[in-house]
């Protein structure tokens, strides 16, 4: 008995699944700036830290990797643009572009167009590739938020990464093991015979 493997053309993601338009790509910009404000409302305090943990990081590598670099970055810029004008979606309904966490936000636009492009080349379709994809993003993130973090609270650069960096390695570490199952899942999971 033979396995049958689906490989999918390069330069699809998952968002290229569905039928093309302007509407789908509108629809997918909203709903993943929606859905990355949507996930900052998990928000759990830090003790000693101004940053809390959130779903925001989350949902914004998996709509970058699930979209492609140019909707994610879209999605987040979106997101963050809405934010900073006054809607209230940044992590425990906050607004506002000068808080201590801003820097993340903007930390997630450059993540968001470099996993979006290694999506577009197959990286979010196995579990090794998937974990490396979302290890990059994270870190791509960190090496904007943490600066700003520093910069925004007068902390010296050691202290944001103690405050800003440290105590969110696990759960990001937990973020990659749920991406590295969902989405080589989902792609196995659309696979045509």
């Amino acid at each position: 008995m033979s396995t049958a493997s689906v490989s999918f053309r390069p330069g699809v993601v998952l968002a290229d699944l569905l039928p093309a338009s302007r509407v789908r790509d509108i629809a997918l910009v909203v709903g993943g700036a929606a859905l990355t404000g949507l996930a900052a409302q998990i928000s759990v305090p830090v003790p000693g830290s101004p940053v809390p943990v959130t779903g925001q990081t989350f949902a914004a590598l998996l709509v970058a990797a699930a979209f492609g670099a140019r909707r994610g970055f879209l999605s987040l810029a979106l997101y963050a643009l809405a934010g900073a004008a006054g809607m209230p979606w940044f992590a425990g309904g906050t607004s506002g572009a000068g808080g201590a966490s801003f820097g993340y936000v903007l930390g997630m636009l450059l993540a968001a167009t470099v996993v979006g492009a290694l999506a577009r080349r197959g990286a979010d379709r196995s579990v090794l590739r998937t974990a490396a994809t979302m290890a990059l993003g994270s870190a791509l993130i960190y090496a904007v938020g943490v600066p700003y973090l520093a910069l925004s609270t007068g902390m010296s650069f050691g202290a944001a990464v103690a405050a800003g960096l440290t105590p969110f390695l696990i759960g990001d570490a937990l973020k990659a093991a749920l991406a590295m199952g969902l989405l080589p899942a989902t792609w196995k999971l659309v696979g045509r015979k």
